[in-house]
């Protein structure tokens, strides 16, 4: 059964806030990386102009910034590497060490 999306809680994920439980469900709902399709824009609170991928957990809708970190460390996911952290630690997720010439 499908989540009821318009009672969602909205919260807005910046990397720095990139949890492994939230990285994780990135990674099953985006296998191959997001495309634009997939990327929602909207204003924050502050009138500035945000791109986001969206996923849900429970009742709760995350739009995670979208960025370059954000794709690199998506392709390089290993469940693995997180799982002596908590799933809702903010520090887990590094951003990556080297970017991408191709960035």
């Amino acid at each position: 059964m499908k989540p009821v999306v318009n009672n969602l809680k909205r919260v807005i994920v910046d990397f720095k806030k990139l949890t492994p439980e939230i990285l994780g469900l990135l990674v099953e709902k985006y296998p191959f990386g997001y495309d634009t399709e997939h990327i929602v824009r909207f204003k924050n609170a502050k009138g500035e102009s945000v791109e986001a991928v969206e996923v849900i957990s429970g009742d709760t809708k995350y739009l995670v910034k979208v960025s370059v970190k954000l794709e690199l460390t998506m392709e390089n996911y290993d469940e693995d590497d997180y799982e002596d952290f908590d799933d809702n630690d903010p520090n887990a997720v590094q951003p990556p060490s080297q970017l991408d010439e191709d960035y």
